[in-house]
C-alpha cells in the first residue's frame, strides 16, 4: 500500500518509493538522505502535528508536513 509520509501514524514503517516536488525542496530532501529505497520510521509528531520526527539511515530527522507530503512511501507491515 502506498501513501505519503505525512499521512503515516506514529510507529509506522515504510520504504521511500519516490520523492515528489521540484526545485529547492526536492534538492533539500535528497541532501538530507531522503532518497528512494531508504527505510523510514515515523517516531513522533509535535503536539500540533507539525513537524514530525523520523528515523532514516540510522539518524533522527525532523521534517515539516509540507516536506513530508513530497515523499511517496510503500508501507511495511
Amino acid at each position: 500500500m502506498e501513501k505519503l509520509l505525512n499521512e503515516f501514524s506514529v510507529g509506522e514503517k515504510g520504504v521511500i518509493r519516490a520523492v515528489l516536488g521540484e526545485g529547492k525542496i526536492r534538492r533539500r530532501l535528497f541532501d538530507m538522505g531522503v532518497t528512494p529505497g531508504a527505510e523510514v520510521v515515523l517516531r513522533k509528531r509535535a503536539p500540533l502535528g507539525d513537524p514530525l520526527e523520523v528515523t532514516i539511515r540510522g539518524y533522527e530527522l525532523t521534517l515539516r508536513n509540507t516536506e513530508a507530503a513530497c515523499v511517496k512511501m510503500e508501507v511495511q507491515k
